[in-house]
């Protein structure tokens, strides 16, 4: 995982790099470095590296300009996610949130300067990796991530609606994303996505329903971001659906489900450890081992 850690950072490096340079106007150009770096646990293009490695990995400059995409795409859907017209929120990771210190116009600039690096990521792949014939198939499952009806602006707008199912937002808002990653990771090793999408789908519904209990239960310290939302925005939330035990006990199903379903490749062994071990990040230590 360190490995992986250091090659989406340079990823992301050089695209922000020729992205952000000096023809670039510097308000945007800081704001878009500020959104990316430093960045948080990266556990999107993790796993998409972590599928790419369990299927051989054959194309590396692939797979990683896929990892870059899709976390590029994540801190897109945060900025934008801050907005005073959506959470409001103030901070994230620790750090005033982009539009409190840049403003408005340019966090909403910002937003969708990552979306289309997200892409442009990918296009750039083709002079440097082994098999281009793969970038549609890949340009496909990110456009789907992010776009609707599954994707991260469906999840958004199903904020915006007053009846919700949970399980139908978590997948918009979240699992898109974590679908995108494994997919993508198959994908650019040259397998076939397809048998990936249940994986992504109950790591992002299980990623959500953490996110649900530590709004509820955590502090803002040590989440670096506002907590409390669900409950003052009125969001859909799975602790308020199910109780704190019952999305407790959802979380460690999710997870449960994900794993067993794993398609047979020459890393799945050690595909499942990582993700056991990375799910238990997930949570508080208290609250983690109450989901052990």
């Amino acid at each position: 995982m360190n490995d992986a850690d250091t090659k989406i950072e340079q990823v992301l490096k050089a695209v922000i790099g020729r992205a952000a340079d000096r023809t670039c106007p510097p308000l945007l150009a800081r704001a878009v470095r500020y959104a990316v770096f430093p960045g948080g646990a990266r556990l999107r293009p993790k796993l998409c590296l972590a599928v790419a490695a369990a299927n051989g990995d054959s194309d590396p400059a692939l797979s990683a300009a896929a990892a870059a995409s899709i976390e590029l795409l994540h801190c897109a859907s945060l900025v934008h996610d801050d907005l005073p017209c959506f959470d409001n929120a103030d901070e994230r990771r620790g750090k005033p949130s982009v539009h409190v210190a840049f403003g408005d116009q340019i966090a909403v600039l910002t937003g969708d300067a990552l979306i289309v690096l997200g892409f442009e990521s990918l296009g750039q792949a083709a002079g440097n990796c082994r098999s281009p014939q793969r970038l549609s198939t890949l340009l496909s499952i990110t456009g789907r991530a992010v776009g609707m009806p599954f994707g991260i602006s469906a999840g958004q707008a199903w904020e915006c609606e007053a009846d919700v199912d949970v399980s139908q937002y978590h997948q918009a808002k979240t699992g898109s994303l974590f679908v995108a990653a494994t997919c993508a990771g198959a994908a650019a090793a040259g397998a076939d996505p397809e048998p990936w999408i249940l994986l992504g789908q109950r790591i992002g519904e299980g990623y959500q329903v953490a996110d649900d209990i530590r709004d509820a239960t955590a502090d803002a310290e040590t989440l670096g971001k506002p907590v409390g939302q669900d409950e003052a925005l009125g969001r859909p939330s799975v602790v308020h659906e199910l109780g704190l035990n019952g999305a407790v006990r959802r979380l460690r199903e999710l997870i449960d489900e994900g794993v067993e379903s794993i398609p047979a490749c020459p890393g799945g062994d050690l595909l499942r450890l990582l993700i056991v071990e990375e799910s238990k990040r997930f949570l508080p230590s208290g609250l983690a081992r109450r989901a052990a």
